[in-house]
């Protein structure tokens, strides 16, 4: 059954590999674009029936665009392509008004079935998707140390990165030969960990990544 249908991607190639793949399966691809966003625009002028949406896993939030397309033409049925990172990822899709979750690295035979099926009116979730869930269900996983959460996220990644080598113990050119960066940014990077951390010393701040377990979140 061919189906008129849109594709968004945050990653341009997988748009166009997945148009192109679709195509080849008999469907009409009305539009492809990137990032996912760019979906409010593919929709402007056409009349897809099916929206394949790709979404990246990041700290802000995926399915905003989702929400905004389903207010605006609710007669599209959304299928996220997405990561199995959470459950709650895959509850805050359907949340938000998909009508499907597939894995983002699914085949294309799955994500021609999933399409098939929201086309049908009915939900489509991968098997992958639904193990997942039941697996977080039946053996949670241990959440890391508030404290340690809430001080990572004082550091950006380059920080992050320094903390971990101060708590090996290696001195500010080590830091700098191993990033790949000048001694002068190296110890810039050092004090902004301390005072985001409020460690007095090196030995002083790894410590605290040890105590928290800071330091089982940088491994």
């Amino acid at each position: 059954m061919s189906v008129r249908l849109v594709v968004a991607d945050d990653h341009r190639l997988m748009a166009e590999a997945l148009g192109t793949a679709l195509q080849q399966r008999g469907h009409r691809v009305l539009g492809v674009g990137s990032p996912c966003g760019s979906v409010l625009d593919l929709v402007v002028g056409r009349r897809p029936e099916v929206c394949l949406l790709g979404t990246a896993a990041g700290p802000d939030d995926p399915f905003d665009v989702l929400r905004r397309l389903r207010r605006d033409r609710p007669e599209i049925a959304v299928v996220v392509l997405g990561p199995l990172s959470t459950p709650g990822r895959v509850a805050a899709a359907f949340a938000a008004g998909a009508a499907g979750y597939v894995r983002s690295d699914e085949r294309i035979d799955v994500v021609d079935r999933a399409i098939a099926r929201v086309r049908a009116g009915e939900a489509a979730v991968a098997v992958e998707v639904l193990r997942a869930a039941f697996e977080h269900l039946l053996w949670p996983v241990v959440e890391p140390d508030d404290e340690a959460v809430r001080l990572l996220r004082l550091l950006t990644r380059r920080e992050v990165q320094v903390l971990g080598r101060i708590a090996d113990g290696e001195d500010t050119a080590a830091i700098a030969a191993a990033m790949r960066i000048a001694p002068s940014t190296a110890r810039t990077h050092v004090q902004r960990v301390l005072t985001k951390l409020g460690a007095r010393s090196r030995l002083e701040a790894a410590a605290l990544a040890a105590r928290t377990g800071m330091l089982d979140q940088l491994a």
